[in-house]
């Protein structure tokens, strides 16, 4: 197994100098760090994890914050998860992943405890108690959900409430003005969780720009919940002609759920689902989404993170713009 020493021969420096490229505790030339660089990856160099993190004050290790809470959606969660993952090993980090909802004490106690250099933190809530402890600790932190607040702190996500304006928006360009919402189990709407706040914002504003007539219905994740949402929305609203899906766990359910009231699915009702990309091809029926870019989100709340480490740059929110892909469930109405 190859040593520093074998680095250094091989990239023709000394071993102080690897030392100081892999610390970055004195500024080395790029044409000299990247032949260090270079040297390490062709003999598969793995330094000590102890003796590195001694020798940076890092411990090259990125919290990720995602309690596991009710109504949440754990193989979405898990597509974030894997994103994260992948992206810190690029910048030779690994994650250690904290699922218990331990709230503010939690956060400070992973600070205190030095045992990474940096959080990630999901399942973010409009008002989130955890904002000001984040933001009197001196490990940087990034959010993937937008709060209310973000003064401060860096966040990243999807911008909810165009996705929900451009949801609207699509189908009454086809000619639906009756529409229903299928929404996140109640547990989500709750907590006051910041994307499905600001994705109702959305479709609220939206709905009354282009005349459309919209009900809600926050869904449980079961075919019962389903099943009463279904109903709900068609009771409201007979002359319903599209939904939106804001539930990844009941798209497989919906088509026989409508069936059951005699809706067809597109010919009767047409659906738009805010969704992964490849949640919205694997139900026998190809569902026009609108995507959700856990391996964007994930990547970027990384590197921002990375970014904020030498403590250099200022914090910053991004909003990813909304990507819909029109495909087999939203037949243009008009055209009939």
């Amino acid at each position: 197994m190859a040593n520093i020493a074998d680095v250094a021969k091989a990239a023709g420096v000394s071993a102080s100098t690897v030392s100081y490229v892999l610390s970055g505790k004195r500024t080395i030339s790029k044409e000299t760090a990247d032949r260090v660089h270079r040297a390490i990856r062709e003999m598969d160099y793995r330094p000590n994890a102890g003796a590195r993190a001694l020798a940076s004050a890092r411990t090259n290790i990125i919290g990720l914050v995602v309690p596991l809470r009710a109504g949440q959606n754990v193989p979405v969660v898990m597509e974030f998860v894997a994103a994260v993952v992948t992206r810190a090993r690029s910048h030779d980090h690994d994650v250690l992943l904290l699922t218990q909802d331990e709230g503010v004490d939690g956060l400070r106690r992973v600070a205190a405890s030095a045992l990474v250099d940096a959080l990630i933190v999901m399942d973010v809530q409009a008002k989130d108690p955890r904002l000001t402890a984040l933001r009197s600790l001196d490990t940087p932190a990034v959010l993937i959900g937008v709060p209310e607040r973000s003064t401060g702190l860096s966040a990243v996500d999807l911008d909810f409430a165009a996705a929900g304006s451009r949801a609207i928006e699509h189908l009454a360009e086809l000619g639906h003005r009756r529409i229903g919402f299928i929404g996140q189990p109640p547990k989500v709407y709750e907590r006051g969780t910041g994307y499905a706040e600001r994705l109702l914002t959305g479709l609220h504003t939206a709905a009354a720009e282009h005349d459309v007539t919209l009900s809600v219905a926050p869904c449980e994740s079961s075919m019962a919940g389903l099943r009463a949402s279904v109903t709900q929305l068609l009771d409201e609203q007979p002359g319903l002609t599209a939904l939106i899906v804001h539930n990844e766990s009941v798209l497989p359910a919906l088509r026989e759920v409508l069936l059951e009231r005699e809706r067809r699915l597109p010919d009767d009702v047409a659906v738009v689902a805010i969704c992964p990309d490849d949640m919205a091809s694997s139900h026998g029926i190809d569902y026009t989404n609108i995507a959700i870019p856990a391996d964007e989100l994930g990547t970027a709340a990384v590197d921002m993170v990375m970014s904020r480490l030498p403590g250099k740059n200022s914090a910053e929110t991004r909003l990813l713009a909304p990507d819909l892909t029109v495909r087999d469930t939203t037949p243009d109405l008009k055209a009939r």
